[in-house]
């Protein structure tokens, strides 16, 4: 029975499984895929390096089954050594573990890399030969989008030399990062940074400057190494970008994406040309809160009416499954293994790094959701927006390790449907006239938050990389005054931006883990924006249509897959869309 004076948000035993991966380290199944490993790159090295040119569409088949489930095997590894640190990165067996890991896979990287090398070198008629085979119809979608590299590909040494040198690399810096970011305490009561952040929620404006001020203090602390970690990140790419002759910056990342560069700059360019909405929903607050001048901790206060108190675990579970299931009973019965067979890990806990994320592992397994859960309503939308991409994962593992892996653009689509979801059958609930239009605005903050202010990080990322690449190694200051200026254009005079926010652009992951991403989450709202209006136009048809893009994963790219919905993503008018439906909302709680 749980003791809630010990446990009020019933999460203490909200904790994943990973045995379902391995029991642990010294696992004996791990051992023996370690080794398994080495051994069949090894063969395929020395069975098919070389020869690529000359296999038959059947001998082909038969490598990219076999490289397949190398990398499945490989990933199965890799997911258990980062969720393994993930909860403890102050566990210094946990980090030397998954640096090990990181490692082991260079290693295989470096025996099986003369595939993707050979086959980018062939000829295109004798790859589109390849391609126009019976024999290679599950992997087409996959073949054909390592192509798009070749361009960008190195020869055989300076790829395995990058290769040899990648656990030192980025990922080692990245680790870095989590490691003081998960140790780092704040203010007098030394609480973790989700305990802080958590306080910029707080009605109490003095709590909410204080957590501000907590939050500012303990990054100065540590901006010395903040700074470097970004700064090297920023030289990694910039070298990594010349040597493979992208573009831009961002070139790397739509390439990724499997989009056009026109495209994101369509999107980039529609998004910064309606600044005014957030501009608009500011001053609005301001004035609801009757505060003559919102300050930047002031931008997430509750509003007047917004139904308070903290959510129970069970409770949450209850309100995110009951959406999904109004929506479709197939999506809620999945989003129910999570919950019932501890694919979650929910509790604050001591070393836990920050954020939320779902990690999809191998098909032969299931993903994993990592939330650090305190029991907001704020929280309740993030632990549907992870579950959105579990269900996602899990609909596309059908599709086989390497087709099920989604751009990060379409990945975002889901977990954000998903929170509408949940947002629709909220509001459907509430009664008063003021707790629906405190409610919205919380949506609506949310959506800032998905939409503009992620565009404004992406104008923050593109000040710092040119600028890397211009004029050399950035100081703090220097940072601070990039980060300050992207972030002024989009409040202009509705949020006064103080000089310690700053030095909030030291703690955002998604920077240097994956540079470029954060548009991918504009991306995802404003489609999902649209895909919603079309659901409400048509459930009955809408909802298979839905699912049957999920079940599809990664096997096409983002215009392939989305041309049942009839989508231009070229269209300013698209995109226009989506923005509209913003400002309707917003113009409603006006």
């Amino acid at each position: 029975m749980t003791d809630t004076a010990k446990d009020p948000l019933e999460t203490a035993e909200i904790l994943w499984q990973l045995a379902d991966l391995y029991s642990g380290k010294d696992d004996n199944r791990l051992r023996e895929d370690l080794k398994s490993s080495e051994k069949k790159a090894a063969e395929l090295r020395k069975r098919y390096d070389g020869k690529i040119g000359e296999l038959l569409p059947a001998e082909l088949l038969s490598l990219v089954t076999a490289l397949e489930e190398l990398e499945s095997m490989q990933g199965r590894i890799s997911t258990f050594a980062y969720l393994n640190f993930a909860t403890q990165t102050q566990n210094p067996e946990a980090g030397a573990f998954l640096q090990q890991i990181k490692e082991f896979n260079s290693r295989i990287s470096r025996e099986t890399v003369f595939f993707e090398l050979e086959w980018n070198q062939l000829s295109a008629e004798k790859a589109e030969s390849q391609l126009a085979s019976k024999e290679l119809r599950h992997y087409r979608h996959y073949l054909t989008s390592l192509r798009r590299y070749a361009p960008h590909q190195l020869s055989r040494a300076e790829e395995t030399l990058l290769l040899e040198k990648a656990p030192v690399g980025r990922s080692s810096w990245n680790n870095l990062f989590d490691k003081v970011m998960g140790q780092l305490k704040f203010g007098k009561e030394q609480r973790s940074e989700e305990q802080v952040l958590t306080d910029l929620y707080a009605s109490d404006r003095q709590i909410r400057a204080q957590a501000a001020l907590d939050l500012t203090d303990g990054l100065n602390s540590q901006l010395h190494i903040l700074t470097h970690i970004f700064n090297t990140i920023l030289a990694d790419k910039m070298i990594d970008d010349r040597l493979r002759k992208h573009d831009s910056w961002l070139s790397s990342m739509n390439l990724y994406n499997e989009l056009t560069e026109s495209t994101v700059d369509v999107l980039v360019n529609e998004v910064t040309n309606r600044y005014d909405i957030v501009q608009r929903y500011y001053k609005f607050k301001g004035s609801l809160l009757e505060l003559p001048e919102l300050v930047d901790y002031d931008r997430y206060a509750p509003l007047p009416n917004l139904p308070e108190g903290s959510i129970v675990w069970p409770e949450c579970r209850k309100m995110v499954i009951d959406s999904f299931n109004e929506f479709s009973p197939e999506m809620a019965e999945i989003g129910a293994k999570f919950f019932d067979q501890n694919w979650i890990h929910a509790p604050l806990v001591e070393g836990k790094r920050g954020g939320a994320f779902a990690h999809p592992c191998v098909p032969e397994v299931h993903p994993y959701i990592m939330v650090n859960y305190s029991g907001t309503l704020r929280d309740v939308s993030t632990v549907a927006h992870e579950l959105g991409h579990g269900i996602h994962q899990y609909l596309a593992a059908k599709c086989g390790y390497y087709n099920s892996s989604t751009t990060l653009v379409l990945a975002e689509t889901a977990s954000v449907f998903a929170e509408l979801l949940l947002f629709r059958a909220q509001l459907a609930t509430l009664k008063d006239d003021q707790q629906k239009r405190a409610f919205t605005c919380q949506k609506l903050e949310s959506i800032f938050a998905t939409v503009f202010r992620q565009i404004a990080m992406n104008r923050f990322e593109n000040l710092i990389h040119n600028a890397r690449r211009d004029q050399g190694e950035l100081s703090a200051a220097d940072l601070a005054a990039h980060w300050l200026a992207s972030q002024r254009l989009m409040f202009a005079d509705s949020v006064t931006l103080t000089d310690n926010y700053g030095v909030w652009w030291s703690y955002i992951p998604h920077f240097l883990s994956s540079p470029g991403y954060v548009y991918s989450y504009a991306f995802g709202e404003l489609l999902v924006l649209a895909l919603y209006n079309l659901y409400q136009q048509d459930q009955e048809k809408f909802v298979p249509i839905y699912l049957e893009l999920l079940k599809q994963g990664g096997s096409g790219d983002p215009y392939e897959l989305l041309k049942p919905f009839d989508i231009d993503l070229n269209s300013p008018t698209f995109w226009q869309g989506g923005l509209k439906i913003i400002d309707d909302m917003l113009k409603e709680v006006e």
